[in-house]
Order: C-alpha cells, then sequence, then structure tokens
C-alpha cells in the first residue's frame, strides 16, 4: 500500500524546486560580478582593485615580498574556481530542469570563470612554470568538469551539497582572510583610509547563498 503526499505538500515542495532552480544562477552570478567588481573602492577607478586583480596585485606588496605576511596566493583564485565548478556540477541536474539554453549560459559561465584563472600575457610554458601550476591545474580541472558536466550530474544530491557547500565556504573565507591581511599594506600605499568595495559584499553574499542553496537541495524532498 502506498501512500500520498497531500496536494498542499506536492505543491509546496514544487514551490521550494523552483525557487533553487532561479536561485542557484542568481547565487553563482553575484559570486561573480562580485568579484569582478571593486574590493578595494576608490574615486579614480584607476586605483580601485577588483577582486579578479588580488592573485596578482599582491605579489608586489612588500610585506609580502618580505615574508613577514604569509599568503596562499592562488586562494583569490577559490570564487572563479567554485563558480565554475557550481555551474557545470548542476547544469544538467535533473531535478531541477533546466532548458537547454540555461544548460548552455551555466557552461559557458563555467567557461568564462576558468578562463579567468589564465595570469596576464601568459604562454602555456609560463602555465606549467611553478609560480602558476596551481592556475594550471585549476584551469584544467574545471575545463574537465565542464566537458564531463553531463556525467557529475548523475552524482548522488548529498555530495553535490557538500561539495558545494564545504567549496563556497572556502571561497568566501580564504580569499576575505588574506585580503584583510594585507589590507593595511594597501592602506599604507594609499597614504589614505579606504573603503571596502561594493563587490566584496556581494561576492561573499553569493557565495553564501550558495552555501545554504546547495544544502537545500541536498535534503530537499523529492
Amino acid at each position: 500500500m502506498t501512500m500520498e503526499l497531500p496536494v498542499a505538500d506536492v505543491a509546496s515542495g514544487n514551490q521550494r524546486w523552483k525557487l533553487l532552480r532561479w536561485l542557484f544562477p542568481v547565487a553563482i552570478g553575484a559570486t561573480l560580478v562580485g568579484y569582478f567588481a571593486p574590493w578595494v573602492g576608490h574615486k579614480a577607478a584607476g586605483l580601485a582593485i577588483l577582486g579578479l586583480d588580488l592573485g596578482e596585485y599582491v605579489k608586489f606588496l612588500t610585506p609580502v615580498r618580505a615574508g613577514q605576511v604569509m599568503l596562499w596566493r592562488e586562494g583569490f583564485y577559490l570564487p572563479l574556481v567554485l563558480a565554475s565548478l557550481s555551474a557545470s556540477v548542476i547544469a544538467f541536474r535533473h531535478e531541477l530542469h533546466y532548458s537547454w539554453i540555461v544548460q548552455g549560459i551555466f557552461l559557458a559561465v563555467a567557461v568564462v570563470a576558468a578562463l579567468n584563472l589564465l595570469p596576464p600575457a601568459w604562454t602555456p610554458q609560463r602555465m606549467l612554470t611553478p609560480e602558476f601550476q596551481q592556475q594550471a591545474l585549476g584551469l584544467a580541472l574545471c575545463l574537465a568538469a565542464m566537458v564531463c558536466s553531463p556525467l557529475l550530474a548523475l552524482l548522488p544530491r548529498w555530495l553535490v551539497a557538500v561539495a558545494i557547500a564545504s567549496g563556497a565556504s572556502g571561497a568566501a573565507f580564504v580569499p576575505v582572510s588574506q585580503f584583510l591581511a594585507v589590507l593595511p599594506a594597501i592602506t599604507e600605499l594609499y597614504h589614505q583610509s579606504l573603503e571596502l568595495g561594493w563587490g566584496l559584499w556581494l561576492c561573499v553574499s553569493g557565495l553564501l547563498a550558495l552555501v545554504g542553496l546547495s544544502l537545500g537541495f541536498g535534503w530537499q524532498q523529492e
């Protein structure tokens, strides 16, 4: 004998799936827009520092060069990796019922985010040097996930939820904590107090939203 869920419960469940379906792309988009936006605001646009700039910018700060502030430089690229992998992993999930147009957008976003791991004036030889090996590995991982995205859609929901939630948590914590560690050195260079840019808040908000959404996705009833 089977038990049928009340109509109200079914309708409520469908609404939650619809909400998850459209909030995922919003959260990934917010993460990337915030990452490409100023983390250090300044009236002169040329003096604003984008989240994307930090992986290269910190190499030239005196405390970092002197070893006074220890950083994992590649950690500044974690929002890019997380956004790319998340887009690839959820694009073909049958629970979310994305159209082929939305799936194509997800895969395009995954590629664009991955390609931004390339440093300025890069060459294949340069990417194999110790300085950029981790970025090259992240790029390869993201592109491989994009190619295999239909297969990744077969992963258990709980595993996807845990992977995205833990990855988004790390992608929010590591870059921000490192950014705050070097902010005094940046402030000293500018010889004035600096404002935290709106991009920082938007990027972190997008990542934290992904944590909540992925956990909701993992434990949502069919």
